[in-house]
């Protein structure tokens, strides 16, 4: 649609010397999702992929499971008084027989671009909706060599990044180092959300046999929707917060920090790491 980067005119101070001139900067805009027609969030995203976007979002929500829990998503017109569609507002519409949880539509949620929940309730509120359970899953093994090799990758395939320095980056990678597919937003949760969401709409949950890598923290949100879609691994170049480390605890989930060059720590699942037995002692 055109809207992921918007131009501003910025003074620029650079040695001394002062000049004029536009900036690209990245969109940020509110998306409301509705839920069959009812109100039930608004978050805070870069344009695009809106579609996926709330797909994913209702994954993390537990509302959706596959493909066939989902019958459509369309823009709602008459947003604005003068009935024009602002592309700002989407409606999920589920099948039928999709049972909805009581306490999404009672939340009614906000969330802003840096937004995480907290707290033992939330906790234990994915641990036992969670549908895939990740400790039940089959075996993923992950050599540090390839977790090395992946920032750089989704640093390579951060197109809008490029021109405005201001997005953060999700990708999906096969356990044999194979991009998937990656997604920029200026919220990180936007980003999984999106690719949680294409997922969903090609079929391909749960995501059993992947590693998700983002760009930037490793929040208990971004956890909590690692273990939502199934995702065994989650490494993130900056550092996990303690609820995060406590959710991939409790759910098998493996969880990497401070991924950068050849360094990082692993906080919680090191069995997936395969280690060398000399490094291992050590």
């Amino acid at each position: 649609m055109g809207r992921v980067t918007e131009r501003r005119k910025v003074l620029r101070i650079r040695d001394g010397a002062v000049s004029s001139r536009p900036d690209t900067l990245v969109a940020e805009e509110p998306l409301e999702i509705r839920l069959n027609g009812k109100p039930l969030a608004i978050t805070m995203r870069t344009p695009g992929d809106d579609f996926a976007l709330a797909a994913g979002f209702l994954v993390s929500e537990g509302v959706l499971g596959g493909q066939r829990d989902l019958r459509n998503i369309v823009y709602c017109a008459g947003a604005k008084a003068d009935g024009s569609n602002t592309y700002n507002v989407v409606d999920v519409q589920t099948a039928p027989d999709v049972v909805i949880p009581e306490i999404t539509l009672e939340r009614n949620v906000y969330t802003t671009s840096s937004c995480g929940l907290c707290g033992k309730a939330s906790l234990d509120a994915v641990r036992t909706t969670a549908r895939w359970p990740i400790a039940d899953t089959p075996p993923v093994r992950v050599t540090p060599e390839l977790l090395a090799s992946l920032p750089d990758r989704l640093r390579a395939a951060q197109r809008v990044f490029d021109r405005t320095g201001g997005l953060h980056a999700a990708a999906l990678f096969s356990e044999d180092g194979e991009l998937l597919d990656v997604r920029e937003d200026v919220g990180r949760h936007n980003a999984v959300d999106k690719l949680v969401g294409r997922a969903l709409q090609n079929g391909d949950l749960p995501l059993s046999r992947t590693i998700l890598l983002v760009s930037g923290r490793a929040s208990f949100e971004l956890a909590q929707k690692a273990v939502m879609a199934g995702i065994p691994v989650l490494a993130a170049v900056s550092a996990p917060s303690s609820l995060a480390v406590d959710l991939a605890a409790e759910t098998g989930l493996t969880l990497v920090g401070f991924l950068r060059g050849s360094s990082m720590n692993v906080y919680a699942g090191e069995d997936r790491i395969a280690l060398r037995a000399a490094a291992a002692q050590g």
